[in-house]
């Protein structure tokens, strides 16, 4: 036996069914429309929007994780990755962060150093491969005019109120990675500083 479905009732089930697929297209329309105007287009012509983000000298950074930063700014995160690679090759291996200056579709990279990435490139240690080794131990030694040119750089970026104590928080910073000043341990020379019997000339 064959069951044939009526003509009326196939129409009302057509009906049906366009209806609905019309409702979800109208609804997907809005949500899509919705997200674009939250995430904003690229910036007017001439204004100049800032971008910090980390990134290890002399490697490109994966387009993935660059795109949802300034895919919508208008930028290809491919020529970005290779724009943060050429710049960050004197700091090839540390991790450190990057400041993308943006005006007119037109990025500027420039590296914004911490305390650590400093003190580890004054060690001048051999370029370690990332993937084969892990936790690597900062074991070198630096000097104290080495120490003090480092705080020198992040002078204004310290809260002490003078150039010792900035050095005393590069020394502090010295000891976390492992590193000796002087071939002493740097709480050492952070308690000559202390003490007076290390004079750290504001000038």
């Amino acid at each position: 036996f064959f069951f044939f479905q009526p003509a009326a009732s196939c129409l009302n089930y057509n009906k049906y069914y366009s209806s609905q697929r019309r409702c979800f297209l109208l609804c997907h329309s809005f949500i899509r429309q919705d997200h674009l105007t939250k995430m904003g287009g690229p910036p007017p012509p001439g204004e100049e929007k800032i971008v910090i983000m980390k990134a290890v000298g002399g490697e490109m950074a994966a387009a993935a994780s660059l795109a949802p930063k300034i895919g919508p700014l208008g930028l290809s995160p491919k020529k970005i990755g290779e724009d943060i690679q050429k710049a960050t090759m004197d700091w090839k291996g540390l991790g450190i962060t990057v400041k993308l200056t943006i005006v007119n579709r037109q990025a500027t990279v420039t590296v914004v150093p911490s305390a650590s990435s400093l003190l580890v490139k004054a060690l001048n240690e051999p370029p370690r491969d990332r993937k084969k080794v892990k936790n690597i131990k900062h074991d070198g030694n630096l000097t104290l005019d080495q120490v003090i040119d480092v705080a020198r750089t992040m002078r204004s970026r310290s809260m002490a109120r003078h150039l010792s104590g900035t050095v005393k928080e590069m020394l502090g910073t010295a000891f976390s990675l492992g590193c000796t000043v002087n071939g002493q341990s740097p709480r050492d020379i952070q308690k000559a500083i202390s003490e007076g019997e290390i004079v750290i000339p504001d000038s």
